[in-house]
């Protein structure tokens, strides 16, 4: 295999020995391929952000889409769903949604003298959270359980969740107005956020006519389905994570803790979070090993959410993203 760049020695200190993830090939990446080409037929001008939640797709993780309105987050959360065949629930979240309408409630049964479970929204492949900062922190830790065990606990009896199991959540961080802030225990359990960024010119001029007419989510296919997905995670867990790459993300995780802009860095959970998503992006670009590449590329996306900076970062008007970045280059390498 060769490595990027047309280095054939880049990359070899990375790989891993022969056989052992024999298995990840063409299937991955062409149907990994697939998906993100029937997103793309409604999200213009948004490969980053398509390629980063298929990474999220594939390394079992939740995706946060946080922007203002109107450009496509909830767009991009229902193409992600489509794309797959599977079973799709939508939660609008509400101030007076309760926790019972996500997990689900035991309703006593007349004829049969005893109580039946009713499973909530959350009993689906993927889940869409729209406008999640809208609900109270009482109904939003419902969410807690589900997304780090891929189960739900209802008076006392554990429900397991079907795999692949994915939250794409969206939220609006202009208008905070009867809105209740993501507590970071939730924050945490997200894998990554993307910040979708208005279109280029070009990609809102072709916005008009493929959106003005009908919306193509209508004339949407699923490229894939769930048993497929399922089978792409196992081949995602076998690639090859070398020591000295282990290494280094521990080290660039380490150091969100020491810095003196943030009073809080990420977690033990962050470094899991971001070497599954890294092996994720390794196998989408056809690689069987991960490179410190693949760290540095998803380090913003995986960790800045995370974060809290402190009141002279705030200050200064440093925002996470860009302290994140600036410790992304101040950690070396391995072997340098």
């Amino acid at each position: 295999m060769t490595a990027p760049h047309g280095n054939p020695a880049a990359g070899m200190a990375y790989q891993v020995p022969v056989g052992q993830a024999a298995g990840m090939g063409v299937s991955l990446t062409e149907t990994a391929g697939r998906i993100r080409a029937t997103i793309e037929r409604v999200i213009e001008g948004k490969p980053e952000s398509v390629r980063l939640a298929v990474v999220v797709l594939l390394a079992e993780g939740h995706l946060l889409v946080e922007d203002v309105p109107g450009v496509g987050k909830t767009m991009l959360s229902k193409a992600l769903a489509r794309s797959v065949d599977c079973t799709v629930r939508r939660i609008q979240f509400t101030p007076d949604l309760l926790p019972s309408d996500i997990t689900g409630v035991s309703i006593y049964n007349q004829e049969r003298r005893d109580f039946e479970f009713k499973p909530g929204a959350i009993f689906a492949n993927v889940v869409i959270g729209d406008e999640i900062n809208r609900a109270s922190p009482k109904t939003q830790s419902a969410l807690l359980e589900c997304m780090e065990e891929n189960q739900v606990t209802v008076d006392g009896v554990t429900y397991e969740l079907a795999a692949p199991f994915m939250v794409v959540a969206t939220q609006n961080p202009v208008e905070m107005e009867g809105t209740y802030p993501l507590p970071e225990a939730q924050r945490d359990r997200f894998m990554a956020r993307i910040s979708m960024g208005y279109p280029h010119g070009a990609a809102e001029l072709a916005m008009i006519d493929s959106h003005g007419g009908a919306s193509p989510l209508d004339f949407l296919e699923p490229a894939t389905d769930g048993a497929t997905v399922v089978k792409l995670i196992e081949i995602v867990r076998a690639v090859h994570v070398s020591p000295a790459v282990k290494q280094y993300t521990v080290d660039l995780v380490g150091a969100t803790r020491t810095s003196t802009e943030l009073r809080l860095g990420a977690s033990p959970r962050a470094t899991l979070h971001l070497i599954r998503a890294a092996r994720a992006s390794a196998a989408l670009d056809g690689r069987d090993f991960v490179l410190p590449d693949d760290i540095q590329a998803l380090a913003m996306p995986v960790l800045a959410h995370r974060m809290l900076t402190t009141a002279e970062a705030q200050i200064a008007r440093r925002s996470s993203a860009a302290i994140v970045r600036d410790i992304v280059r101040s950690v070396p390498l391995p072997g340098r």
